[in-house]
């Protein structure tokens, strides 16, 4: 039986419990088997542990909006514009920006 790539990343992170980067695999492979909830868990937990350039701020948001946890969807995008400023990262913080104003405009 093959082993999935979320088990894979499972064991990783068993073994190195403090590795951030796994962690964000982790959450990366729960988005694509649309496995939001997890996701969402593993996200948090990672940005709660790592300095994050921004990307993991818009993976969790588009999380939260599959889930219809709107308002906080919201707020991991004005984070995630903050980090990906302080970053360097301008074109992700104006993509970022772009969605808020296109699609959280009320």
């Amino acid at each position: 039986m093959a082993v999935s790539r979320i088990d894979t990343f499972k064991q990783m992170l068993e073994s190195d419990p403090e590795n951030a980067l796994v962690r964000f695999g982790l959450a990366n492979e729960y988005l694509k088997a649309e496995q939001y909830g997890e996701a969402i868990a593993a996200l948090e937990d990672y940005l709660q542990r790592a300095d994050d350039e921004g990307a993991a701020f818009g993976m969790l948001a588009r999380a939260l909006e599959k889930v219809g946890r709107r308002e906080d969807a919201r707020r991991a995008y004005e984070r995630g514009i903050t980090a990906a400023a302080s970053h360097g990262h301008p074109s992700m913080a104006e993509d970022y920006r772009m969605t808020l104003a296109s699609d959280y405009e009320d």
